[in-house]
């Protein structure tokens, strides 16, 4: 197999893989909902440290894989010449469809961080 069919072929792969996780945005930003609104509510009720700690860790799961799925949907927007060809894809990233999906992504990836540094408690490691 010669390399560049190996690479068109590694490209599908990728592609397809992409297509999956994208297919997955709309359920997982659902479950993002759900997750902000099950750690609001425990802060509202004032839980234990301990709670929100795991509340807060859920909702960073939940965050990193919709903004995972997020750069899937935009990867497969691109397709696949952008997995190989770099002015092909900065070419692509211009179209508005991507641009919204890129929005999208970066919006998930800044709450995945704000998230990191304010909303995870911490608890304090017992002493023993």
């Amino acid at each position: 197999m010669a390399l560049t069919e190996q690479t068109r072929t590694q490209a599908r792969e990728s592609l397809a893989h992409d297509r999956e996780e994208a297919a997955r945005l709309p359920e997982l930003l659902e479950r993002v909902a759900e997750a902000e609104a099950a750690l609001a509510e425990a802060h509202e009720r004032h839980a234990s440290a301990t709670e929100l700690r795991h509340l807060g860790l859920v909702l960073d799961g939940v965050l990193t894989e919709a903004m995972r799925a997020a750069y899937a949907r935009e990867r497969v927007l691109i397709g696949v010449r952008g997995y190989r060809d770099r002015i092909h894809r900065r070419k692509r990233l211009a179209r508005p469809e991507v641009r919204e999906a890129t929005r999208v992504a970066e919006r998930l990836l800044t709450a995945r961080e704000d998230h990191r540094l304010h909303g995870v408690q911490r608890v304090p490691r017992p002493v023993g």
